[in-house]
């Protein structure tokens, strides 16, 4: 950390130098026993979470790179989609998002903000000023889904049901 030396006037009018630490990290909260040091990528993987956890979100747009990357076995990356701009107390996040064909966008893009900004501000403390969402496609593979698995069941025939009943039998069905 940096250390600037400014000259302030204490009670008595009389100019004292003191040392007012600085830091690059706008993301640091002073505490007693030390600081408190949160990344962005914390804050992006929060919001990325966040954001998956709601019904009617396909996925998150990310970039090709990284598509090809979890194609061939990458981790799946929670804050792909997510832009984050953070200052001493507060965040800006911008979602990248894939919904599901069929949804209502606003009401989902509502429940997305309300989530995302309870979540961060919840585990991080940072007051989130916006949440802003990019709606970059729309997935048809839910819809796609369901209608093999409703195809599948007027295929299945029901299978032919057998009496075992004794009492049912006669002598003449059994054959030696």
């Amino acid at each position: 950390m940096d250390e600037e030396i400014k000259n302030v006037q204490n009670e008595d009018g009389i100019n004292e130098e003191t040392a007012e630490e600085t830091t690059a990290n706008a993301e640091v909260e002073e505490e007693p026993i030390g600081n408190i040091k949160i990344s962005v990528d914390v804050v992006s993987t929060i919001a990325g979470i966040a954001t998956t956890e709601i019904d009617g979100v396909a996925g998150m747009y990310g970039t090709f790179a990284g598509g090809i990357a979890e194609m061939f076995g990458a981790k799946k990356n929670p804050s792909k989609g997510v832009k984050v701009d953070m200052n001493e107390t507060t965040a800006t996040i911008d979602l990248y998002i894939v919904v599901d064909y069929g949804v209502r966008i606003p009401e989902l893009s509502w429940e997305i903000q309300e989530n995302v900004k309870n979540s961060v501000e919840t585990m991080t403390g940072l007051d989130v000023q916006k949440v802003n969402i990019h709606i970059e496609g729309v997935s048809f593979e839910k819809e796609k889904e369901e209608k093999i698995e409703l195809d599948s069941n007027v295929n299945e025939t029901p299978l032919p049901t057998v009496d075992t009943d004794e009492d049912s039998m006669d002598d003449e069905d059994i054959q030696d």
